[in-house]
């Protein structure tokens, strides 16, 4: 088992009072006030109503652990849809970290051209023709075959409408928990590796994979983030972290000294 070195990150300024309670819902860990203050300039369709929603359709999520793990869970899960969302830069009014939630589709397919996710693989998810499979929602649910799993474990027609996914709101979320919360082997769920539940085999502890924050930029785009000192790579992967420690100070939890995926073997993605 690994143990993680956690530091707490003060905040700067209040927050509101926040006591959760296990197993209350996610309105016990943050208030709409609280949401807002975290994404002062999201889309309107990315509601803190319909985040609740969503989250009531996966109770364990930032529902499991002490008050602490919860917390962290959040602010983890925050980070990336926030970084897949975000149109901040270095010199954006409040801060680079407060433009998360802004898009909701991948902004360089609008006009078309991202032929290349429209495929099914092997699965028996296959695209419908005319539709188009790019990037949508909180974490850029991407490719028909992804699009038709979620779609089947939602009870949702998103092979048939993938547009539901930028249009609304809880449909979003919910396909973003649903591929946080979801184990595709071989890798382990975004939600058991930062809650700590997931213990790394032989082959993963050979492959440097640990639990905490950098596990979870491995699971969600590893093969270009992860195993890379390209700028771009580079700079995706600091953003992420820098999400993280930003909301971490927000909600007041402490978070891991090295939250870092560099030096893990990937899964290929």
């Amino acid at each position: 088992m690994y143990a993680l070195s956690f530091i707490l990150l003060l905040s700067l300024a209040p927050f509101g009072d926040s006591r959760p309670s296990a197993g209350e819902g996610l309105a016990s860990l943050l208030t709409r006030q609280q949401y807002e203050q975290l994404f002062p300039h999201h889309h309107p369709i990315y509601t803190y109503e319909a985040l609740i929603k969503a989250a009531a359709t996966f109770p364990a999520f930032a529902g499991e652990g002490t008050r602490e793990i919860r917390l962290r869970e959040l602010a983890a899960f925050f980070a990336h849809a926030a970084h897949e969302t975000t149109s901040g830069w270095s010199g954006a009014k409040g801060g680079p970290y407060s433009w998360g939630l802004v898009y909701t589709d991948e902004q360089a397919c609008l006009d078309g051209h991202c032929t290349q996710y429209n495929t099914g693989g092997t699965s028996p998810y296959k695209p419908v023709a005319g539709k188009s499979y790019y990037g949508r929602g909180p974490l850029q649910l991407t490719y028909a075959y992804n699009y038709g799993l979620a779609g089947q474990e939602l009870g949702l027609p998103l092979l048939e409408n993938p547009e539901m996914v930028g249009k609304d709101g809880a449909v979003a979320f919910r396909t973003a928990l649903w591929f946080w919360m979801k184990a595709q082997t071989p890798k382990p769920s975004c939600h058991d590796v930062i809650c700590g539940k997931w213990q790394p085999t032989a082959a993963d502890r050979a492959a440097r994979r640990t639990p905490g924050f950098g596990m979870t930029i491995n699971i969600i785009n590893g093969g270009v983030e992860c195993r890379t000192e390209t700028p771009a790579g580079k700079d995706a992967r600091q953003e992420r972290i820098g999400f993280y420690r930003h909301f971490a100070v927000l909600l007041k939890v402490s978070v891991e000294k090295d939250c870092d995926c560099k030096g893990m073997g990937t899964y290929g993605n």
